[in-house]
C-alpha cells in the first residue's frame, strides 16, 4: 500500500524556517500502532493523520515521535496548507479532534491561514514545582498552568532567550509541557510576546513553534498587554510568526506555511 505525505514548514513563509510537520490524508485509519510508527520515522515534531469525510470536513489526529498528542497547532496548519492548495475553491475547513471537539480554519488576507482554538487561559500556580525551578536555568517571576503546560513568565526577553534547561527535571512535569515566555521590547516593536516550549516527556527537546500553547499565552498576554490582537513570536533556532486574536472563549491564531516536500510512503 502507497501513501501519499506532504511535509510542510509552518508559522513561516520561508523554507527550513517555522516547524516543520508530515501531513497524510486518509479515507479510514491506519491502526495506531502504525501511525505511530510512521510518526516516528519521520521524527518531526509531529505528524498529522487527517481523515477525509468531504472536502471541508476532517478528523484529525497528532503523533509526536513518542506519543500520540491531544492538540497541535502548527500540524494543523500544515494540514489546513495542504487541503487548501487541493482544493482551491475551499475557503473554510472543519476538523474534529478528541481532546478538544471542533477546530475551524479559514483563509485569511496575504496567504495568512487562521485556526479558531478554544480558550485556555492559564490559571496562577502557587506552589511551584522543584522540578520545574530545577529544569530552568533562570528563575521565573511567576508561574502559569493550563491544560497543556506549565507557563514560566520572565520579566525580560532576553532571560527567555537565554534559558538552558535540563530535560531529565523537566520530565518530572509530565504529562505537562513547559512554556517560557516575556514581553517583547527589544525585537524592533515588531512583537508583542515571544516564548520558547520544551515538551521532554511528550515530544523531544525544544518545540520550534507551538501553535497550540499560543491558546493560553495569548488569553494571558491580552489581560497584561489590554489588547485583544497580538503579534508572537517563538524564538525557537527556527523560529516562527503568530498572529493572534482573543475574542471571548476563542482563541484565533493566524500563520504562514510553505510546502518542503511531496511523496508517498510504502507500507
Amino acid at each position: 500500500m502507497n501513501v501519499k505525505i506532504h511535509i510542510i514548514d509552518a508559522f513561516t513563509d520561508v523554507r527550513f524556517k517555522g516547524n516543520s510537520a508530515a501531513v497524510i490524508i486518509i479515507d479510514s485509519w491506519l491502526s495506531d500502532e502504525l501511525m505511530q510508527s510512521i510518526a516516528s520515522e519521520n521524527n518531526l515534531s509531529e505528524t498529522a493523520f487527517v481523515k477525509r469525510f468531504t472536502s471541508e470536513e476532517y478528523q484529525i489526529r497528532w503523533f509526536s515521535p513518542i506519543t500520540e498528542i491531544d492538540f497541535c497547532g502548527h500540524a494543523t496548519l500544515a494540514a489546513s496548507f495542504v487541503i487548501f492548495n487541493e482544493n482551491q475553491y475551499v475557503d473554510e475547513i472543519k476538523f474534529t479532534a478528541k481532546a478538544v471537539g471542533e477546530l475551524t480554519v479559514t483563509k485569511g488576507e496575504d496567504d495568512y491561514i487562521q485556526m479558531c482554538f478554544p480558550n485556555r487561559a492559564p490559571r496562577q500556580v502557587h506552589d511551584i514545582p522543584p522540578a520545574l525551578l530545577e529544569g530552568l536555568s533562570i528563575a521565573p517571576i511567576e508561574v502559569l498552568i493550563n491544560d497543556q503546560a506549565y507557563i514560566a513568565v520572565y520579566q525580560d526577553e532576553a532571560d527567555v532567550l537565554a534559558i538552558e534547561k535540563n530535560d531529565e527535571r523537566l520530565k518530572l512535569l509530565a504529562p505537562f509541557d513547559i512554556a517560557v515566555t516575556a514581553r517583547s521590547r527589544t525585537r524592533s516593536q515588531k512583537y508583542d510576546f515571544v516564548s520558547r516550549y520544551f515538551w521532554p516527556a511528550n515530544g523531544g527537546g525544544e518545540d520550534p513553534v507551538t501553535g497550540s500553547i499560543h491558546a493560553g499565552l495569548a488569553p494571558y498576554w491580552s489581560q497584561i498587554l489590554s489588547k485583544n490582537t497580538l503579534t508572537a513570536y517563538q524564538a525557537s533556532k527556527r523560529g516562527g510568526l503568530l498572529l493572534c486574536r482573543i475574542e471571548g472563549d476563542k482563541v484565533f491564531v493566524s500563520g504562514k506555511a510553505v510546502q518542503y516536500l511531496e511523496g508517498v510512503i510504502t507500507l
